[in-house]
């Protein structure tokens, strides 16, 4: 774990000064032994059993050996007897809710990726395996699942989350990992982890190529009216049209729709209305129902998320 940023504990006297002290009311415990103070200078009176038993960084911080001084007062007996304040450089808000999961008491709702991401950062310094797997199960919610799936992503490679990584994965499916709102998120991955998301959409976009290019799938774009070929520049173009949208959106939603999206593309209409140039025939060079259909079973085919 990465070393915390507050490792050296500096303490600060409170007995004089008790009666001007700015309590959390959750968290003032009179019988608790341990004072945290948060970098607005909020106290949180908490037992440090609490501490020593949920945070791996705490725990060691209580076996060193302690000031005599402290311990003194602390074993006297003495009702007047105030805990050292322990300087946490942490914000109220981080602080409160790390205490919080600490300690069983409800959390408010998780209202962006940005509050997570602060408790998540201060859960990992503290060594607290409690409050990370609660935020989590958290991050699974559609609330966090679709609207930033690329800083899941992220978040799930970091503390190894596979199950998250791959539904995260999956998700960035419908986002352009080349548009330039994405660069400062992709920035905080490693090599190791970028690839396997790249190659996730590379796959798709050429996988789709692949099966809309094939003669087997589509004989309409390869086939003849008797002895005429047909002009297929329409369905090339529709094609190149298809792929370009696929790099953009690996998803693919877009294709293969009869309303809306991909079908009010002009190269999408030239194609559906294109007909046999032959004298005395002037059919329809392709079944847009058939042909829509099988664009849609070719995406439905395309992996859909990164390998393990």
């Amino acid at each position: 774990m990465t070393a915390p940023c507050y490792a050296k504990i500096d303490t600060t006297s409170t007995r004089s000064v008790v009666t001007s002290k700015k309590f959390h009311p959750e968290f003032s415990f009179p019988d608790a032994d341990v004072i945290l103070r948060s970098f607005e200078g909020t106290l949180y009176r908490i037992h440090s059993y609490t501490l020593r038993t949920t945070s791996g960084l705490f725990n060691t911080m209580f076996n060193l050996p302690q000031p005599v001084k402290s311990k003194a007062g602390r074993d006297s007996g003495n009702r007047d007897y105030e805990p050292e304040e322990i300087p946490i450089y942490e914000s109220d808000f981080v602080l409160e809710r790390l205490l919080r999961l600490l300690c069983s008491i409800p959390v408010p709702s998780w209202e962006s990726y940005d509050d997570v991401d602060r408790v998540l950062t201060a859960a990992e310094k503290w060594d607290t395996p409690g409050p990370i797997a609660t935020i989590r199960a958290t991050l699974t919610r559609p609330q966090f699942l679709t609207s930033d799936p690329l800083r899941l992503y992220v978040l799930a490679k970091h503390f190894d989350w596979r199950e998250e990584a791959k539904l995260a994965a999956t998700q960035t499916l419908k986002l352009n990992l080349h548009d330039p709102i994405h660069a400062s998120t992709l920035a905080r991955l490693s090599s190791k982890d970028l690839l396997p998301l790249l190659n996730l959409h590379r796959k798709r976009r050429d996988m789709f190529k692949k099966l809309i290019d094939s003669p087997e799938r589509f004989a309409a774009g390869n086939s003849r009216c008797g002895v005429t070929q047909l002009d297929n520049h329409t369905w090339r173009e529709f094609k190149n049209a298809m792929f370009a949208e696929i790099d953009r959106r690996p998803l693919g939603d877009t294709l293969g729709v009869a309303v809306g999206h991909s079908a009010n593309w002009p190269e999408a209409k030239a194609c559906w209305e294109a007909k046999c140039s032959k004298e005395g025939c002037g059919g329809l060079n392709y079944d847009r129902i058939a042909t829509l259909r099988q664009i849609r079973n070719c995406i439905e085919i395309l992996p859909s998320t990164i390998e393990d």
